[in-house]
């Protein structure tokens, strides 16, 4: 086994080990001590390894950081929305709604958190539709099916036959994150890797991606700690 570390905020400590039953990368993180483990096929590179923790950085950092403290939705809270911290505040409304620096929830309802993830996963779905049509029009592609989960691992998905999967937390994210995963998840239906080619497309599509690739990095994790009950 061999030690390395992953730059950041703070650098992460990571334990290499070979395993000649490993057909591929995994990485697991400690519930004791929040150590973190890549089991790697014998014969892979280190190189390699340390690429794939990188790509799995942000659920890497909230998978050590899981013990971080909750953010459990109700009034009062502040709550990220495009980027922008509001406070959830209970009005006269019929719908949940931003208005100013307030998410407006409906008075009188005990449990808001409910309208309030319902409110963000339509918001998310506006958002990222319209921002996946643009990017597959630039590049004369078409997607089939988009889909939003509620996945850790990673912030988006692209099918070999074109259907497309984002998670809705981006909509808590500022709107230019949000878009770099639509172009990132868009390109992949020219390239299905992550070639010097697919890049290129994304940088045409985006040429200023890398900035927002590293906010998900460093900021991504926080999003997953917002608790929606349930």
């Amino acid at each position: 086994m061999t030690q390395h570390r992953l730059p950041g905020d703070p650098p992460l400590e990571i334990t290499l080990r070979r395993s000649a039953r490993a057909r591929r990368f995994s990485l697991r993180v400690s519930r004791l001590d929040g150590r973190v483990t890549l089991s790697m096929p014998a014969r892979a590179r280190e190189a390699e390894a340390l690429a794939f923790a990188r790509e799995k950085e942000g659920w890497l950092r909230q998978a050590v950081l899981g013990a971080g403290e909750s953010l459990r939705v109700d009034r009062g809270m502040l709550l990220p929305f495009e980027g922008r911290q509001l406070t959830v505040t209970g009005a006269p409304v019929r719908a949940v709604r931003v208005e100013g620096d307030a998410i407006l929830v409906p008075q009188g309802v005990s449990n808001v958190a409910p309208r309030v993830l319902a409110f963000l996963k339509l918001a998310a779905r506006q958002r990222l539709q319209a921002a996946s049509e643009t990017h597959a029009a630039a590049i004369g592609c078409r997607f089939t099916r988009l889909t939003l989960r509620d996945t850790r691992s990673r912030w988006g998905s692209c099918t070999v036959d074109g259907q497309l999967m984002y998670s809705w937390r981006l909509i808590m994210a500022p709107p230019d994150v949000l878009d770099y995963v639509a172009a990132h998840e868009v390109a992949h239906l020219v390239e299905m890797n992550h070639s010097p080619d697919f890049w290129a497309v994304v940088a045409g599509l985006m040429p200023d991606y890398a900035r927002h690739r590293r906010w998900l990095r460093t900021h991504g994790p926080t999003l997953h700690r917002v608790d929606f009950g349930g």
